[in-house]
């Protein structure tokens, strides 16, 4: 049986930095190939052009085998693209109109085929929860929502936990009101590996960030923290692979 990963980034990587690619080193290492295929999937950002162009900046210099897919002109056949790859990664931006847009082209059964294949699975922000059940989202102008996501793993996520100053808050109600049992938080900088689906790694990209599951217990509110921390510069070491594509 193959082994299943999803990286889950809060905030972060190659959408704001070029710099080091801690993060995207650390995922592109879980596929064990020399010179993997990695597909980016901006949907949520409406395909944006200047979001490719750092996608393709930044892992043609992990020299990888790069490609897209858009859904805002011509759109290939997503089952041959998606299920030849060896890793896949989903941008972020508007997440409910991200998985309507999946929906109608049935996107979202490719994808839990292609996790059952043991590609990789990353993303970060709406490409971060849209592999839970649900997920809490800014998709909306004036608030914070729960949306319900893929489901391919349990939980409700919540990205951005320490970098927005209205998702602390929100959680917090949310599971005080019993709307939610439980939020798994990931904070900016940092990610939440899950591998075979119930294996949960909080990685640090080296500032000091973390994953968080806040819950209620006795009417108190509890988050628990740094429960298999990963420090990325101990795991992927500070081998740099510069090979242009």
């Amino acid at each position: 049986m193959p082994s299943k990963n999803i990286v889950a980034i809060g905030g972060g990587g190659f959408g704001r930095s070029l710099g080091s690619l801690e993060i995207e080193k650390y995922i592109v290492s879980l596929s064990n190939k020399k010179r993997p295929k990695i597909c980016f999937i901006p949907t949520a950002s409406g395909d944006s052009s200047l979001y490719k162009l750092n996608f393709y900046r930044a892992f043609s210099k992990l020299d990888c085998i790069t490609s897209h897919i858009d859904f805002f002109s011509r759109t290939e056949n997503l089952e041959e693209k998606v299920l030849t790859q060896d890793i896949i990664y989903v941008g972020g931006g508007n997440t409910k109109s991200m998985l309507a847009v999946w929906k109608e082209w049935n996107l979202h059964k490719i994808l839990r085929n292609a996790y059952e294949k043991g590609i990789v699975m990353s993303g970060v922000s709406a490409g971060a929860i849209c592999w839970f059940d649900k997920g809490i989202t800014d998709s909306y102008a004036k608030e914070l929502a729960i949306i319900d996501c893929l489901g391919i793993v349990e939980g409700i996520a919540c990205p951005h936990f320490d970098e927005e100053k209205e998702r602390e808050p929100y959680v917090n109600d949310v599971i005080q009101r019993e709307i939610i049992e439980s939020c798994i938080c990931i904070e900016g900088n940092c990610a939440l590996h899950i591998k075979n689906d119930f294996d949960y790694s909080s990685i640090d990209f080296g500032n000091g960030r973390n994953c968080f599951r806040v819950a209620r217990e006795n009417n108190i509110l509890k988050k628990e923290d740094r429960v298999n921390i990963v420090e990325i510069g101990k795991y992927y070491g500070e081998k740099e692979n510069n090979t242009p594509r």
